[in-house]
């Protein structure tokens, strides 16, 4: 595997000296470290990196905040000293948490782990997306799945070959994941892919192999029948135009 493309952001200097003596250390890690935060912001919207080390409780900004909108494909890692943050860390599907002041045989562990995420969405082809499970990553062949549902904080991804995985994201960060020309959003709730689309109304969207139709949003309808009208479906059926 290549050098992992890392950013570190900390507003304590002493701390960015340690995660750069670390990573110095384990080798396979081209770091670059920000103590100004808006600026570390900056350069991830430009290099898109592969890690992120982020401290949490900085003095203009939450590491959290930042976490929240960064690509589904970056993964990330949070340095800090306040350990109550550490479930909701993990809820913004962090790749592990790490407690200030900490060893570097576990601040190893925490990048062997980014290794391994980074290198499983490297193998996915385009034909699948990793998603995270409680602490597991699932990887969801795109042609498996049937629908997607919003579900409160989580998203509910409804599978062709039975059952489902519940992820803790949301559906804006779940639709970036998809290919575009695969799959479209119906409604607020409701993800569907294009292929399995056999008719649609104004108000309903059926679907192959799924007995009850899921609902089409006001707002979707435009984006609905321009990218279902221009698709070809299943079994060549004619779809009903809004």
């Amino acid at each position: 595997m290549n050098n992992i493309t890392c950013i570190a952001i900390d507003d304590e200097p002493m701390a960015l000296i340690v995660i750069e003596q670390f990573c110095r250390r384990r080798g396979g890690i081209c770091l670059t470290t920000y103590s100004e935060p808006q600026t570390g912001i900056n350069e991830i919207r430009r290099t898109k990196p592969q890690l992120v080390f982020l401290d949490i409780q900085m003095s203009n900004i939450s590491g959290l905040d930042i976490a929240r909108d960064l690509q589904p494909s970056t993964c990330f890692i949070f340095t800090t000293a306040h350990a109550q943050y550490a479930l909701e860390g993990f809820n913004l599907d962090a790749v592990d948490f790490l407690h200030k002041p900490f060893a570097y045989e576990r601040f190893c562990r925490a990048v062997d782990k980014a290794a391994r995420r980074i290198k499983s969405m490297s193998d996915c082809t385009p034909q699948h997306i990793v998603v995270k499970q409680e602490y597991a990553d699932v990887s969801i062949p795109l042609h498996d799945i049937l629908y997607v549902e919003a579900l409160g904080n989580y998203v509910k991804i409804i599978r062709l070959s039975g059952g489902n995985v519940l992820t803790r994201t949301n559906m804006k960060t779940l639709m970036q994941m998809l290919p575009e020309e695969q799959f479209v959003r119906i409604h607020r709730s409701y993800i569907i892919p294009i292929r399995l689309a056999t008719s649609f109304n104004r108000q309903y969207m059926w679907l192959k192999g799924l007995d009850k139709p899921l609902p089409i949003g006001q707002q979707f309808a435009n984006a609905v029948n321009k990218t279902i009208g221009r698709s070809s479906f299943i079994n060549n059926k004619k779809t009903h135009q809004l």
